[in-house]
């Protein structure tokens, strides 16, 4: 089974999801997910705090949540939410969907807690349909030296207390243009210590990206 059972982390993060969209955070939710039509992956729902930002154009959202807790929270979120979502237990590294089925995949707060983000980017862009998008509400590195010491000594504390971020993986870097990425270049904006952007999957055919 893919469930990952965290249960500090799980207790922590709807007082800290709370906290952030008091502090203005649901906007940047809202923005995230405006426009979006057709059927959606969320990929690491949490407790289902974007849940009541989906559009309406929204038809169905597939939304996985490996910890059992907040799984539990995210379905209660579900039932008031203005589209149908569908809350499962399944990890961003091996998402339940076929080729080219999706319209959009959604992360929000999720990269910077997975193992191998590149394998989560790759099933997010395999999933997609021609001209699907990927979307991406993300902490990243911060750009002075006082703030990026102070995010590796959280995330440091982090890993050490609340074992769902694994290897103590620092926030990321911006994802869009690295070298080495086996996914499509990603348009991005910083602001801060967050990152928000898009990707578009142009592939036509599965055999035109033979990394996947």
């Amino acid at each position: 089974m893919p469930s990952t059972s965290h249960p500090i982390f799980a207790r922590l993060y709807p007082r800290l999801s709370q906290a952030m969209d008091e502090g203005g955070m649901g906007g940047h939710r809202h923005a995230l997910l405006a426009g979006l039509a057709g059927e959606v992956i969320e990929i690491g729902a949490g407790d289902g705090k974007n849940f009541p930002h989906y559009p309406t154009t929204v038809t169905r959202v597939q939304a996985l949540e490996p910890e059992p807790r907040l799984r539990h929270l995210a379905q209660a979120a579900a039932g008031q939410a203005p589209v149908r979502i569908d809350v499962t237990d399944s990890l961003a590294e091996r998402l339940p969907a076929p080729d080219a089925s999706l319209d959009a995949a959604v992360f929000a707060f999720t990269l910077c807690t997975i193992s191998d983000p590149d394998a989560a980017l790759r099933e997010a862009f395999r999933v997609l349909r021609p001209g699907g998008q990927v979307r991406f509400l993300e902490h990243v590195r911060a750009g002075t030296l006082g703030i990026i010491l102070l995010q590796r000594l959280l995330a440091t504390l982090a890993a050490a207390q609340i074992t769902a971020f694994g290897a103590a993986r620092r926030p990321l870097r911006p994802p869009g243009r690295r070298a080495g990425r086996s996914w499509p270049p990603l348009d991005f904006a910083v602001s801060g210590v967050y990152a928000s952007g898009v990707g578009r999957n142009a592939v036509t055919r599965r055999e035109d990206w033979p990394l996947l």
